[in-house]
């Protein structure tokens, strides 16, 4: 089984929101509780908040067998590209999948960034794991406020030159 990483385009919007709507509940129910997912997936998983990053070419998608299984966004913060998204969905992780879409996310930025930043939810062990094996390390930590996790930022410089 090998996936095929492209752009998202159009078509994928169903199953891009799906993604986050699959995974969402079982990453952060347990870290940060019902409420959290059930904000978040209103807040970042709708037509209205996916379709400009689809548009913008900022959405990577996973497919295996003509199914989307992972996807990927980026976009920009305070002069610094950020991940903000990065799910695979539960019956195909471990399969190498986040790093392909990983791989793609930092060739596509390589040349035109300094670095890469990204941040995960405090409790969140494998993401941090999995970002760690990859060169992110942590560069601060935001507090999550009314019983939410800190939000633990990390860094992969890819331009040793631009060390922030």
């Amino acid at each position: 089984m090998v996936p095929i990483i492209r752009a998202a385009d159009g078509n994928d919007l169903v199953a891009v929101l799906d993604v986050g709507r699959r995974t969402w509940p079982v990453t952060y129910g347990p870290i940060a509780g019902e409420e959290y997912v059930a904000m978040g997936l209103a807040k970042w998983w709708t037509e209205d908040a996916t379709i400009p990053a689809i548009r913008a070419g900022r959405v990577t998608v996973a497919e295996v067998d003509g199914t989307v299984v992972g996807i990927a966004v980026v976009g920009p913060h305070e002069n610094h590209l950020v991940l903000w998204k990065l799910y695979v969905l539960p019956e195909y992780q471990g399969r190498s999948i986040g790093s392909a879409l990983m791989e793609s996310v930092v060739a596509r930025a390589m040349g035109e960034h300094a670095q890469i930043r990204l941040s995960y939810l405090e409790g969140n062990s494998s993401a941090e794991a999995f970002y760690r094996s990859k060169g992110f390390v942590e560069i601060g930590r935001e507090c999550g406020g009314d019983g939410i996790p800190e939000s633990v930022w990390m860094e992969l410089v890819l331009d040793p030159k631009e060390q922030s």
